[in-house]
């Protein structure tokens, strides 16, 4: 039911964004010779698709790969974006069996997607109504998913030709699952599922963007999901070079942080990537 509801929400919020990315074509005799020009004609619309992949072999095996697809529009009307998030990860382990024998296994290490989408209605032209969803798994994470919808209001505090600072604040509702745990009975380990938790959240968002050359830009972006039951907290910083005027290089870290989590289980977790991106 709650994986219905998340879809669902995305579902409506990608159709409306598609309704007014059809509203907002011209008349097919209409050409565009410029940049900015394009951005017009297909309603304020730009995206992004980043790729990374690292692949060892020989003494020791390893597999590594992370993908990214984020698109965004604004316009005097809306405020819109969507991205979608994948890790996967594979390396060689080594491992006792129950006979004492050490054996070595290709296993997968890290596996999680994140994909979310929200729909801001421009009030004028610095502030707006917001709704977001968002819907994360994460089989090695302190949660195995978590799902939160949200209505708020935002404000777009700067843009300029170098600096754009917007924030976002509004109650949510969220519902997540705890990682699986292993307990010990009869000396052997099972597997215990957690059971599922729901609670009202505050969400906030604050995005930085700051280009530092024509061809180096920086982003930053804060988000905060705050519930009595468990906090969760994660920013995205990255650092592109444009190579041509669709494809870059860019470096990012990410942190992501939960206040409450079961024992023997990370509250943090980091992410470093180098990938390359490619605009449109």
């Amino acid at each position: 039911m709650k994986k219905t509801l998340i879809a669902g929400l995305l579902l409506a919020a990608l159709t409306s964004l598609a309704v007014q990315a059809q509203d907002a074509v011209p008349a097919s005799g209409t050409d565009s010779s410029t940049d900015s020009s394009s951005a017009a004609s297909n309603g304020g619309w730009s995206g992004s698709g980043e790729f990374g992949f690292a692949s060892a072999t020989g003494n020791s095996r390893s597999q590594n790969i992370n993908a990214k697809l984020g698109l965004n529009q604004e316009n005097e009307q809306w405020k819109n974006s969507f991205f979608l998030d994948a890790l996967r990860s594979k390396s060689q382990q080594r491992l006792v069996d129950a006979a004492g024998n050490s054996i070595t296994q290709f296993n997968t290490t890290a596996s999680r997607y994140d994909t979310g989408a929200s729909v801001g209605y421009k009030l004028d032209p610095r502030s707006y109504i917001v709704s977001a969803a968002r819907y994360e798994h994460d089989q090695f994470g302190a949660n195995l998913w978590q799902g939160i919808v949200s209505l708020g209001y935002g404000y777009i505090a700067l843009k300029d030709d170098r600096n754009e600072l917007s924030f976002e604040i509004g109650p949510g509702y969220k519902r997540y699952r705890p990682a699986d745990v292993y307990v010990v009975a009869n000396g052997v380990s099972v597997r215990q599922q957690q059971p599922t938790k729901a609670e009202a959240v505050a969400r906030g968002l604050v995005n930085y963007k700051y280009k530092l050359t024509d061809n180096t830009s920086l982003e930053d972006t804060f988000l905060m999901e705050a519930g009595s039951k468990n906090t969760y907290l994660q920013n995205d910083a990255g650092l592109a070079v444009s190579m041509t005027r669709k494809l870059a290089l860019k470096i990012g870290f990410q942190v992501r942080h939960n206040s409450s989590v079961l024992p023997s289980v990370k509250k943090t977790d980091t992410l470093t990537t180098t990938n390359l991106v490619y605009s449109f």
